[in-house]
């Protein structure tokens, strides 16, 4: 089927616009354990890009679900077609030009690298929202813990399926000590070290 395909070159490249968007575009891959704060601090990062007129995007995992990938379940194959196909969509939001802060548990370093490679290297960017296990179950913001505890869930990540943390990010933030507001200052620094976005 595939070798019925022509890749069709666009009219407007991505440097062409990201030179109209005045900055750089990459994605901010948020992994952690679910309660850790991925989608918090994502979308917190979110809005201070938005302020600093930076166009960004926030994917995040249970959104996802409710749409591009309802028909998916929680099985290791198809937590793998689930990261698959949002690696695929950031690149997609990268080649526009953006910032994309995808927040997904995304368990398995096979899986990460396998999106890392779709990516320059200057566009990647592994964020490892890093909180002890007791803390997120204490929080448990969706009472998902709880259940997995009681068994009425399979396969939940760090309770009865593995969850294999990051070996090199480009950052490590640990939510369990640092507030929202420290932990997304330390990202937009970042960003801006490394020349992504203006200082």
């Amino acid at each position: 089927m595939t070798s019925n395909l022509t890749w069709h070159k666009t009219a407007v490249s991505k440097e062409d616009r990201v030179r109209l968007n005045g900055h750089r575009s990459a994605v901010l891959w948020l992994t952690g354990l679910s309660g850790s704060g991925k989608s918090t601090l994502a979308n917190a990062i979110d809005l201070k890009l938005h302020e600093s007129l930076v166009r960004s995007y926030v994917l995040d995992g249970d959104n996802i679900r409710h749409g591009l990938n309802k028909g998916l379940g929680f099985s290791e194959e198809d937590r793998k077609e689930n990261i698959r196909r949002i690696g695929e969509v950031a690149k997609l939001f990268v080649d526009s030009g953006q910032i994309v802060l995808t927040a997904f548990i995304s368990p398995f370093q096979e899986d990460r690298n396998r999106v890392r490679a779709l990516f320059r290297k200057d566009e990647f960017i592994e964020v490892y929202v890093k909180c002890a296990l007791d803390v997120c179950e204490t929080r448990d913001p969706k009472g998902l813990y709880k259940k997995a505890r009681n068994g009425e869930i399979p396969d939940f990540t760090g309770i009865s399926s593995p969850y294999e943390a990051p070996a090199e990010p480009e950052l490590t933030i640990e939510t369990d000590r640092l507030s929202i507001d420290e932990a997304s200052d330390i990202v937009m620094q970042y960003l801006k070290t490394e020349g992504i976005i203006a200082p």
